[in-house]
């Protein structure tokens, strides 16, 4: 059969309703966000990085309700295919053969399945690296450290996969624009289409908008409070350690009382043994004091905790092990501010972490609490 040139004048049909168009360009804006905040993004843009997954969530939410109570095409049972209808599509493609759907064509019907399914993997993937490795969000209570790590290996590779999925999808477009001669582009902003179609038409549906939105406001609330609920429980792995007020006034009188996670035992150990030369300072202590120090940081060291800083501040550089500067994870993390940045008086140095980290002093460092004065660049 030739193909049809549906850019001749015939009697148009609205085929994709505006749930369907809105979600579309929707998902398109927040995936690209998150894409590009995700791959090429820097610590300070973590947070449009989350709000764009919590965007995706809502609207893969949306989509499914959608996929029920929608007009005809935007059901799900309109482009659902049997294998044997997906190989004879494949078939013709390949031979140069084109068979018209309003909708969603078999291999079309079948990307959106993929597409969403890799999507929702994306973000159960993501709310585990969160809880994980920042202790944050409604999984964070019961996820350790190294299963964030882990599965953030795959919430890698399920982002670089949908990027390979929507180079298909592309591809799928331009074959039905050149070889169908479909105005995809078009119909997906108006909506409409010329009502030709080689294959029989399904059953109509009316949309049902009443019962989507209400559908969709009472999951969301219920998840929200869910969510909040969870999210509020302690992370797994961060005891709430009792500040020591000596701690605070022996060690703050000179620079920020650093939170006891950040350093190994041994490493505080090897600090309190050398107090007489403490970088280039006389911080020596009356015994007792060094000793009652000695005990508060020995039991709240990093070995006690299993946030990411107590991970990465461990792994010591063995020509400067009693700075957390001289770390391989301080330098990569920091290597492209300015020396003057540190020099600054809104920083003074470059251990005063609390003068960019919000939550330095609890020990979190959270991308998303970093914020460099302004003063620091003059």
């Amino acid at each position: 059969m030739p193909p049809i040139d549906s850019t001749k004048a015939s009697p148009q049909m609205r085929v994709w309703d505006i749930g369907v168009r809105v979600f579309h360009w929707s998902l398109l804006l927040a995936v690209s966000v998150a894409a590009m905040t995700g791959f090429f993004g820097s610590p300070d843009s973590f947070s449009i990085h989350l709000i764009a997954g919590v965007a995706i969530a809502y609207l893969l939410l949306f989509r499914v309700i959608w996929g029920f109570s929608g007009s005809t095409f935007a059901r799900f049972r309109t482009f659902i295919f049997g294998p044997s209808v997906l190989i004879a599509r494949a078939k013709d493609m390949l031979a140069g053969r084109h068979t018209r759907y309003l909708g969603h064509n078999p291999l079309g019907g079948l990307m959106v399945f993929a597409l969403l399914g890799v999507l929702a993997l994306i973000l159960m993937t993501g709310t585990v690296v969160l809880g994980g490795t920042l202790k944050q969000g409604p999984l964070a209570f019961i996820t350790s450290y190294a299963t964030g790590g882990l599965v953030k290996e795959i919430h890698q590779a399920l982002a670089i996969g949908l990027v390979g999925l929507i180079g298909l999808h592309l591809a799928g477009v331009a074959y039905e624009t050149v070889l169908g001669k479909e105005k995809l582009m078009k119909a997906m902003i108006t909506g409409d289409k010329p009502a030709v179609s080689d294959v029989p038409l399904p059953k109509p549906a009316l949309a049902r908008p009443i019962v989507a939105l209400v559908l969709l406001a009472v999951i969301s609330l219920s998840s929200i409070f869910v969510i909040a609920s969870f999210a509020a429980r302690p992370g797994l792995g961060v005891p709430v350690a009792t500040v020591d007020p000596h701690y605070v006034k022996e060690c703050g009188a000179c620079h920020v009382a650093y939170h006891p996670s950040m350093g190994t035992a041994k490493l505080w150990e090897g600090i309190l043994a050398h107090l007489d030369q403490h970088f280039g300072e006389d911080a020596s202590l009356p015994e007792a004091t060094r000793a009652a120090l000695a005990t508060y940081l020995a039991a709240n060291s990093a070995e006690h905790f299993d946030t990411r800083i107590a991970h990465v501040l461990a792994k010591a550089n063995p020509d400067d092990p009693l700075r957390f500067t001289a770390t391989r994870f301080w330098t990569r993390m920091h290597h492209e501010i300015p020396e003057s940045v540190f020099k600054s008086k809104p920083v003074g140095f470059k251990g005063a972490c609390n003068a960019c980290h919000s939550d330095a002093k609890a020990g979190l460092f959270a991308p998303q609490n970093i914020d460099i004065p302004e003063g620091a660049f003059k």
